[in-house]
């Protein structure tokens, strides 16, 4: 955190990596960096596509943003 005004939390990121280690990667061994690199890709593509989010009106990230999109 900074100054006032000046808002430099990540709680948002921290929130993600809290979700995507307590999800998926909790639990799990790896064989190779390309086998990781891959389980958090597809990880993303479901935390943006497909899991809804309490936070933006039961909405997945993808459908929020068209929305706003559609109204600016």
């Amino acid at each position: 955190m900074s100054r006032r005004g000046n808002c430099w939390d990540n709680a948002v990121m921290e929130r993600f990596f809290r979700s995507l280690k307590t999800e998926r990667l909790n639990y799990l061994s790896f064989i190779n960096h390309q086998s990781v690199i891959s389980t958090v890709e597809s990880y993303i593509r479901f935390y943006n596509y497909k899991r809804i989010h309490s936070a933006i009106d039961y909405k997945t990230p993808h459908q929020k943003t068209k929305e706003m999109k559609k109204t600016a």
